[in-house]
């Protein structure tokens, strides 16, 4: 995994267009992914040697390292670069956050939108932070149940806040693509923490994920 400790080599690759590409990645976690994946391209009975595939396994290689770089993230972190002091304790709620995730079951893609709400006490945080947090959950292999808490855990021991509360709701490529092959049911997960516990205030943030003010 890219960390600061090990090599890293940039990438740039330019099309026909004038485009211009930039990838970071480790080149030692590449070079070993991309055998791994020629060997799987040959156990389903493919020819890794043909045309179409030649530069597949190293592809592979470099899309799984970019879908699982939340190994290398501090959510924590992320939160405490930028809080502030301030006197505010309203409801502060960021809504319709993407998800791209990874099912640890069946390594399938889990594709939704998570919404997070916090009550502050003392501190807010940057708003382009709380999507961050989620990023940095989202991009490991995962299951929702566990992506919510942890969502849900980094904000309340970082910003110590009256409350936090998550809800996502995802379509799951596994059961899509595979096995029961439903493709419009929904998981739904959440978790709250302190003044989100009491029906009032709960209540007033679902009213707000599910209104449309935008």
């Amino acid at each position: 995994m890219m960390t600061a400790e090990i090599n890293r080599q940039m990438a740039i690759e330019n099309s026909m267009d004038g485009y211009e590409k930039i990838d970071q990645y480790n080149t030692k976690t590449i070079k070993a992914l991309s055998e791994q994946y020629h060997n799987v391209l040959e156990l389903i009975g493919e020819d890794p040697s043909r045309e179409g595939l030649e530069k597949t396994p190293e592809r592979v290689a470099k899309a799984m390292q970019y879908l699982t770089h939340g190994y290398d993230l501090d959510p924590a972190e992320i939160l405490r670069s930028a809080m502030f002091k301030e006197n505010y304790r309203q409801m502060v709620v960021v809504k319709d956050i993407e998800i791209y995730s990874m099912c640890e079951h069946h390594m399938l893609p889990f594709i939704g939108k998570a919404h997070v709400a916090y009550i502050p006490n003392g501190y807010i945080v940057g708003l382009s932070k709380i999507p961050r947090v989620v990023d940095a959950f989202a991009r490991r292999l995962q299951v929702q149940e566990r992506l919510t808490t942890q969502i849900r855990d980094c904000i309340q021991d970082t910003l110590k806040p009256m409350g936090v509360a998550v809800v996502i709701e995802a379509h799951h490529m596994c059961m899509m693509m595979r096995g029961i092959q439903k493709q419009n049911s929904v998981t739904t997960t959440s978790d709250f923490t302190g003044a989100f516990l009491t029906d009032k205030t709960r209540a007033e943030f679902i009213h707000l994920i599910s209104s449309n003010l935008h």
